[in-house]
């Protein structure tokens, strides 16, 4: 539910994510301030069937891996990375 606080990111989905999803790219409003944790959590609340991946995604931040718990702000870069597996 969007309030006057609420911020929209923009998240960048690769293989798997962008896969399950059905898009390179997705919109999540939360309110501020904010961590990726709760961001994540709204992502899986908007897109449920990607929660069983998300234990183990590398999140970038304005291209750089981040914490859960690294603080977000209006206009970070978001990217969700699935675990890459092969030889």
């Amino acid at each position: 539910m969007a309030t006057g606080d609420d911020l929209k990111y923009s998240i960048r989905l690769f293989a798997s994510l962008k896969e399950r999803v059905g898009a390179s790219q997705i919109s999540v409003e939360i309110t501020q301030p904010a961590t990726v944790s709760e961001l994540l959590d709204e992502v899986v609340r908007l897109y449920p069937g990607i929660q069983p991946y998300l234990k183990t995604t590398l999140i970038s931040v304005n291209r750089e891996f981040a914490s859960r718990s690294q603080p977000i702000s209006q206009g970070d870069e978001i990217a969700l990375f699935p675990p890459v597996s092969g030889g």
